[in-house]
């Protein structure tokens, strides 16, 4: 599949779909009798090569299900996603050599350091020795890691930590960088250090797409945006189609009440 069909998207998702079993416990919590929940139900979109692209919903709309199948850590149920041509469902391994996957779930080793912990992912990804020296070096000074590159993990700070896990996430410097919740649980400083990023890897020709309930995140960063509710798209396209002359917080609740009725 070429990179140019759906509408020019470098990011394709066809029908995505995926449900999960509950538990008793999840179902009390959910107040539902239901065995099984509908985490993504049949979302379609596409994101240009480029731009970054945004997921915005509420908490339990379906975004990280999605990041995820897309990621190929999990598969879907029905439907497929085609992320540089390559199919999530019939070409896993050729997906991941293309993107970096970066989750505030991700938990680094704590006895590993940063030093040991990028040269490990960096031979996975099969990347020679000198190449690797220079890109950690790059990336460890871009982000100040080089300061703490042989302490251990569990010794690091939490905004330390999510900087290592950025730069492992992109040691193989991948076309493609997919961010869950990029600024979740981060100080202000450390979340500006990879906003800012972000902004440099959209400059360098990469296409990102990051999921997040943050509106202001959203604006300020997002060429794109799809609004998730339920699982399902509710509205897609740039913020100006969107919106309408609205603000995004304005857009979102209007649609959101639409949907769900009188809850907000």
């Amino acid at each position: 599949m070429e990179d140019n069909l759906f509408d020019g998207g470098i990011i394709n998702a066809d029908g995505l779909k995926k449900s999960f079993t509950l538990t008793r416990k999840q179902q009390k919590t959910e107040k539902t009798a239901l065995k099984r929940k509908i985490a993504v139900n049949g979302l379609s979109f596409s994101a240009r090569k480029g731009e970054i692209y945004g997921l915005l919903g509420p908490n339990g709309a379906g975004k990280t299900t999605t990041l995820r199948m897309l990621s190929t850590l999990i598969k879907p149920d029905a439907g497929d996603a085609f992320i540089c041509g390559h199919s999530i469902v019939k070409q896993p391994q050729q997906v991941r050599d293309k993107i970096g996957f970066m989750t505030g779930e991700l938990k680094l080793e704590g006895f590993f350091t940063p030093d040991y912990l990028f040269d490990f992912f960096g031979g996975m990804h099969g990347i020679g020795k000198e190449t690797l020296k220079a890109r950690k070096s790059e990336l460890f000074s871009r982000f100040g890691i080089d300061r703490f590159a042989n302490v251990r993990v569990k010794d690091l700070s939490t905004g330390m930590k999510q900087k290592v896990s950025l730069v492992i996430a992109i040691v193989h410097d991948p076309e493609v960088v997919i961010f869950d919740e990029p600024t979740n649980g981060l100080d202000v400083i450390t979340a500006k250090v990879v906003t800012d990023f972000l902004i440099e890897l959209k400059a360098m020709g990469k296409s990102i797409i990051l999921s997040t309930h943050i509106f202001s995140l959203v604006e300020k960063l997002c060429d794109r945006v799809g609004i998730v509710i339920d699982g399902k798209m509710a509205a897609d396209g740039t913020l100006a189609e969107v919106c309408g002359g609205k603000t995004l917080e304005e857009t979102f609740f209007e649609i959101y009440r639409g949907i769900k009725g009188a809850e907000v």
